[in-house]
């Protein structure tokens, strides 16, 4: 009988329940989706090792705090179809019923829509996997060779489990809220008007404009500080400080927005007596102006986390897109080997930290040596095969087939330490300012590198390409990290502007500044901040301190990418002695092979954690507005059924509400949407350091999944809350 009572319940109070199971619904989806990353994976054929378990387990363990945000956003709406059916549960007690039957219905009820909800969204997180998985596929660049169904009982027990927690946490506060409310007030629920507090329009309006001056205020700091992320040492503190004010300014000015919005609201449509008096407009001012006073602080929140999903997303897998896009550029061989020389300050620091023994052994590097004849040494690992080749003499010349060494050094003589050219000096000729780029590095300090122009060409020639013909008079500077940087060597080149080097003036041999074939060792974001190419001849005369070397090698012909790179990978380089003497120590080594995997795996690791994380949080700001105007509604129920008595039509009347909830849906995304244009501002001009970024199309995708959802939110809440008004003026002759 009360199975039967529970699902009648439900049936006829369906669309109190629309929201709740909406949300619900949309939860079990993208849980259930988004976990099952692991299979995704495999089927994809990507096979890097360990790549599936730290996907899963971070996408697993954000679930866990996401389901906090979800289980929160249900007991909301649970609280809204509570208090619109108090009266029924008050009804229920009046015919005898006990608190303990009525627990009962609602706990059935509970479980009827729980489980539909859970069920519904299984359905559709099943499929939605199955097309994750070619999203995937193309996220890590790869072909999907044997596609077949698949059902993740992981990801299905794991979002069953936070379902769970869901579940009972709404239980046990829907008992709570039957047994301690008295029959009087779920009797009079309907009755109890909301209470409506006026603020002083002058004071509101006093309050927005400090919200709007903060938040401009803001925005110029933002732009003309930009993000603390190139500051060092002792500017950093600095930095950190000067932007958590700005984003406090922010915070405070975008509560102070919205707490002054009714009084500004009344003033200014009050001002507009043509239109406030026009219809309904008056009425709905006033609905707008009361209801803001109450949901002021929510609708900063929302503002907020809007901004943060937006820009989240939209940074997130736009600068992943920027670093794919130019990996090509970064890593110009299969394999690349640094080595960095001492110099007159790294020679002191490395002294202090090692023993006596070693640091008589380090001097002062006065030339470049040989990495291809120096690179061997003994096999620390194992191979694809698991054969033990620990001790194995490895030599690149087994694997080597084109290579070529780049010496960079600094532009000042053994023992200097003053650089003769810099970026600065570069922008002072000029007249321009200093690129973002430079802000708070130590460019000047280091100044660009130097390095022959027959290392250069042999480079170029490696990756097909015409050799530059540099003579003893000229220059040509490259840079290898696209942006603004290659835009400022391009245009003092362009100008005419010449370089002194020891002396020596040196003229631009060409107009434009090389960006891809000017990679001195593999990367993943560029090592080539800047470097001046000059000729052999004058290089051998200018006697510069030696900074580092890269040795770059393509592998032989015919030779499989991946045996190579296994052959020589885990090897311990023995010390490079000079006459017994240690003239710098070995650097990074790295694959093309190694960086392009790397590079894939965050490029997926971002775009999911952003696309997760943004639309659960715009699913969430769309479910706590839709609540709140449907609570507004229920509310002001009494109001729309005396505007019908007094003889205002239905259409006007459903004018009003739309108007209403137009203004607190698109608001909080008006402001949101402010913040985010401003702070991708700031991000792009820091990404151009690295290359020019389009997020036009991320923009446009991000923008067609959130607004999907929003505007469905949006929709589902006016069309329950017509129905609510209908309802209400239905019953205007039976009081």
């Amino acid at each position: 009988m009360l199975c039967k009572l529970a699902w009648g319940n439900v049936r006829r109070a369906g669309r109190d329940y629309l929201v709740y199971l909406l949300t619900l619904t949309l939860g079990v989806t993208v849980f259930y989706a988004f976990n099952t990353i692991s299979m995704q994976v495999d089927i994809a054929g990507i096979d890097e090792k360990g790549l599936a378990q730290v996907m899963g387990s971070m996408l697993g363990n954000l679930t866990y705090f996401l389901a906090g945000v979800m289980a929160f956003l249900m007991v909301y709406a649970n609280n809204f179809i509570m208090k619109r059916r108090k009266k029924e549960f008050g009804l229920y007690q009046v015919l005898g019923m006990g608190r303990g039957r009525v627990a009962t219905i609602m706990a059935l009820e509970t479980v009827i829509v729980s489980v539909g909800a859970f069920v519904a969204g299984i359905v559709l997180g099943v499929g939605l996997s199955q097309l994750m998985t070619f999203f995937t596929a193309s996220l890590f660049k790869t072909q999907i060779a044997n596609f077949h169904f698949f059902f993740s009982v992981h990801a299905f027990s794991l979002t069953l489990a936070c379902m769970l927690v869901m579940f009972v946490l709404t239980l046990l506060l829907n008992l709570r809220a039957v047994r301690r409310t008295k029959l009087i007030e779920l009797m009079g629920a309907e009755r109890r008007n909301e209470s409506i507090k006026t603020r002083n329009p002058w004071i509101a309006i006093a309050i927005f404009a400090v919200g709007v001056v903060l938040v401009g205020v803001a925005y110029y700091r933002l732009l003309r500080d930009g993000f603390p992320l190139t500051a060092t040492d002792s500017k950093l503190q600095e930095a950190m400080t000067q932007f958590g004010i700005t984003t406090a300014m922010v915070t405070v000015g975008t509560f102070a927005l919205f707490w002054g919005l009714s009084g500004m609201l009344i003033k200014l449509l009050q001002s507009l007596r043509s239109v406030y008096w026009r219809g309904l407009n008056m009425f709905t001012v006033r609905q707008l102006a009361a209801k803001v006073n109450t949901v002021c602080f929510s609708m900063g929140v929302i503002a907020m986390l809007l901004f943060l999903a937006i820009t989240s997303v939209t940074c997130g897998m736009s600068i992943a897109n920027v670093m794919n896009e130019n990996l090509e550029r970064y890593n110009p061989a299969d394999m690349s080997q640094t080595y960095v020389y001492y110099t007159p300050d790294t020679l002191d620091f490395y002294k202090e930290s090692f023993n006596p023994s070693e640091a008589d052994r380090m001097v002062l590097a006065d030339s470049t040596v040989d990495l291809y004849s120096a690179w061997h040494g003994d096999r620390k690992g194992k191979s694809a095969d698991n054969n033990d080749e620990t001790g194995k003499k490895v030599n690149i010349a087994d694997v080597a087939g084109e290579h070529v060494q780049i010496d960079s050094y600094l532009s000042y003589p053994l023992g200097g330490s003053n650089p003769s050219v810099t970026p600065s000096e570069m922008c002072k000729t000029m007249g321009e300012k200093l690129p973002k780029a430079f802000g708070g590095s130590n460019a000047d300090a280091m100044g660009l590198y130097v390095t022959p122009a027959s290392q250069y060409n042999k480079l170029r020639q490696m990756m097909g390409e015409e050799p530059v013909s540099i003579g003893r008079d000229q220059y040509l500077l490259t840079c290898d990290m696209g942006g603004e940087l290659v835009d400022l060597y391009t245009k003092y080149m362009a100008g005419g502007h010449a370089l002194t080097l020891g002396g020596h003036t040196l003229k631009p041999a060409t107009d434009k500044s090389d960006e891809d074939t000017a990679a001195i060792a593999n990367s993943a974001m560029g090592s080539n901040p800047g470097t001046v190419v000059v000729s052999d001849e004058l290089l051998s005369q200018l006697n510069l301190q030696p900074y580092s070397s890269s040795l770059l090698v393509n592998y032989k012909q015919g030779m499989d990418t991946t045996e190579a790179d296994e052959s020589i990978k885990y090897t311990v380089l023995d010390n490079l002695l000079v006459d017994g003497k240690e003239p710098g120590s070995w650097g990074t080594f790295i694959t093309r092979s190694e960086m392009y995997t790397q590079a894939a795996q965050m490029n997926g690791l971002i775009s999911y954690l952003a696309i997760y994380i943004g639309f659960v949080l715009v699913v969430a700001c769309a479910a706590i507005l839709s609540i709140q105007q449907l609570s507004n509604v229920a509310d002001g129920s009494r109001s729309y059924r005396v505007l019908a008595q007094i003889g205002c039509d239905d259409r006007q009347i459903r004018h009003s509400v739309m108007a209403q909830q137009a203004v607190f849906f698109l608001f909080p995304l008006a402001v949101g949407l402010a913040h985010s244009f401003v702070a991708l501002k700031v991000i792009i001009e820091l990404v151009s350091i690295f290359g020019n970024m389009s997020i036009g199309g991320t923009v446009g995708l991000t923008c067609v999944i959130f607004l999907a959802a929003y505007s469905g939110y949006f929709l589902v809440t006016y069309l329950m809350s017509t129905g609510m008004v209908r309802a209400a003026i239905a019953t205007r002759y039976s009081e």
